[in-house]
């Protein structure tokens, strides 16, 4: 049964993707809702149970590709389930899903609290970027991580997982196998520090990677997980691939391991893209590379 504060009317059908993800590529959503707080995305959760039709959850969209067919059943947007609470004295943050990394980072810097001056290039949300650990320059989201608040979708439940329950390794974390959703996280920063210091030091992270990295276009930012002992944007640009492209995909000519959009690009040619570099790197390293990015409304057999 549907909760008083929510309306059917907040579930959109055939809404074009491409409007929720970095890349700007994606086919429409079957239905869509975009929960403000916990009641709604339990309204949500209730109503695609009652039809019988399938869940899936996104974020900022930044490290997901869509297919040109869109996805069947309810695409939950959880990027307007933002908010976050910062205590300057103890360094302890707690922060909703939908909080932008970016964000997140600036205001604890601005509170003087150390840690997350590295992620304030990441374009993704809290949930999103807990569920893959995200990282960059050396330093990932579970180092500073307490705990995360999560809703079972099977079950509607919630419940807290601290860090060590999440098995996070590179890129990976226990919430990428079980079907839960991540509601908000605690994080423990360093207090005390100089906020002019810590502003500067995160804009220089941020300036850094708008300089070797191609921010002026679409992307999903890193598109494969670098193998032990190799760098792959080092590995492709070894192979001659920048700049190759497939319709109106590229690998970028600033950084190999970004595939950018120049236009009017299709998932078909993304995943193209994708199959070439995995060739040719597996041709000459013996190496199958890993993608970073998680795919959706694809055929198991794609």
């Amino acid at each position: 049964m549907l909760h008083k504060s929510f309306t059917n009317e907040k579930i959109q059908s055939l809404v074009p993707l491409s409007n929720f993800t970095t890349w700007k590529i994606g086919g429409p959503a079957e239905w869509i809702g975009e929960p403000k707080g916990l009641n709604e995305l339990l309204s949500l959760i209730s109503w695609a149970n009652k039809k019988r039709i399938p869940c899936q959850i996104i974020g900022a969209g930044s490290n997901i590709l869509i297919s040109d067919k869109g996805i069947k059943g309810l695409t939950i947007c959880m990027r307007k389930m933002h908010g976050l609470t910062i205590c300057k004295q103890t360094g302890l943050i707690e922060a909703n899903c939908g909080e932008a990394i970016p964000n997140l980072a600036r205001k604890a810097a601005k509170d003087g609290l150390h840690g997350l001056q590295w992620s304030v290039g990441i374009p993704g949300t809290v949930g999103g970027a807990i569920t893959m650990n995200a990282g960059a320059q050396n330093g990932c989201i579970a180092d500073r991580l307490i705990s995360v608040k999560v809703l079972s979708l099977e079950e509607s439940k919630t419940f807290e997982l601290k860090k060590k329950e999440l098995n996070f390794s590179y890129r990976q974390s226990l919430l990428q196998q079980e079907k839960l959703i991540v509601l908000s996280a605690r994080f423990h920063l360093e207090p005390g520090h100089n906020p002019e210091q810590l502003i500067h030091e995160t804009n220089q992270n941020l300036n850094h990677r708008l300089k070797t990295q191609p921010y002026h276009l679409p992307s999903c930012g890193s598109v494969f997980r670098n193998p032990k002992d190799l760098k792959v944007g080092q590995i492709i640009q070894e192979l001659g691939l920048k700049g190759l492209r497939e319709g109106n995909a590229e690998i970028s000519s600033i950084h190999g391991n970004f595939i950018v959009n120049q236009g009017g690009a299709t998932a078909k040619d993304i995943s193209r893209l994708i199959s070439i570099i995995q060739e040719k790197v597996q041709e000459k390293y013996g190496v199958l590379l890993q993608t970073e990015v998680k795919r959706l409304g694809f055929q198991s057999t794609n």
